[in-house]
């Protein structure tokens, strides 16, 4: 069983204002998956942009899911600074994607637009009730080679095909390489991605104590390999189960990261932000 968070009484939460000064921020976070295109963000961005920051979210990557979102993510980016776009169309929806979105995806690569940092969400997923794997192949394979052409990093789906995408990424050519975002797999798929230049993304998940195969799998790897990310408004952290997700959240996130690992908090706080600048071509500071 999971803790849900304290509850502090009204009458006490009332006079805090008068009696303590604002908690410093003891880490700075890069949420690299967020879909701050969907609500509830979309319709209080300024409001959902100042709650992360005050948790310490200094930036926001915000991966598209199909052509009809790529204008408004692009649109974010341009319009907030510490948000950055990502376009890819989605294993998830492709039954929905025409040979005129791998066209338009192209010519948004090509205009090459400011706060553009890769290629995603891409990928494949085979929990689908009809998967079209064939057609999910030939999908994630052209846009691996956007990505290559463009020089982008790719931000990866993969449900219940770890080890087809594995296959997949061996017979491809990204020099950027990218992440496999909100993994939950074994050691030895994780493994698999690293051998390759993949980092893995570090979500939700590894809140929930059952998740155990996955949280012994981010135990164990390279801490010069992990990502941090929320998919907000996706993958809900252990206590907030039938809420949506939030990008402040990732400090859950960064916590149980911290109870599995023996490295300081510092150290990781620092990992996570240095590679998540190394991968996306981020500036160290915004």
């Amino acid at each position: 069983m999971c803790r849900d968070r304290s509850i502090i009484p009204v009458k006490f939460m009332a006079l805090e204002p008068m009696l303590t000064a604002p908690p410093a921020i003891p880490h700075h976070f890069i949420d690299t998956h967020c879909h701050f295109d969907f609500p509830p963000f979309s319709d209080r961005e300024l409001t959902s942009l100042r709650l992360a920051a005050e948790a310490g979210v200094e930036r926001i990557i915000i991966p598209a899911v199909a052509a009809r979102y790529f204008e408004r993510v692009l649109a974010l980016a341009a319009n907030h600074p510490p948000l950055y776009a990502a376009l890819g169309l989605h294993p998830l929806y492709i039954a929905d994607h025409r040979d005129a979105d791998l066209e338009l995806l192209e010519d948004r690569l090509r205009q090459s637009p400011a706060r553009l940092t890769a290629v995603g969400e891409i990928g494949l997923d085979l929990y689908m009730p009809e998967p079209q794997f064939e057609r999910q192949c030939a999908l994630l394979g052209a846009q691996l080679k956007l990505a290559q052409r463009y020089d982008l990093p790719v931000i990866l789906h993969s449900r219940r095909s770890h080890d087809r995408l594995a296959q997949l990424l061996r017979r491809s050519e990204v020099p950027r390489t990218g992440v496999i975002h909100g993994f939950s797999g074994s050691l030895e798929q994780a493994q698999a991605f690293i051998r390759l230049g993949y980092y893995i993304g570090v979500g939700g998940t590894i809140t929930y104590p059952r998740a155990n195969k996955t949280r012994q799998a981010i135990a164990r790897l390279p801490l010069a390999s992990l990502l941090l990310e929320t998919d907000a408004p996706d993958m809900p952290v252990c206590g907030y189960q039938g809420e949506p997700n939030r990008p402040e959240r990732i400090n859950q996130v960064f916590q149980s990261l911290c109870r599995l690992r023996p490295e300081p908090a510092v150290d990781i706080a620092a990992a996570m932000y240095h590679n998540t600048c190394r991968l996306f071509a981020l500036p160290p500071h915004r």
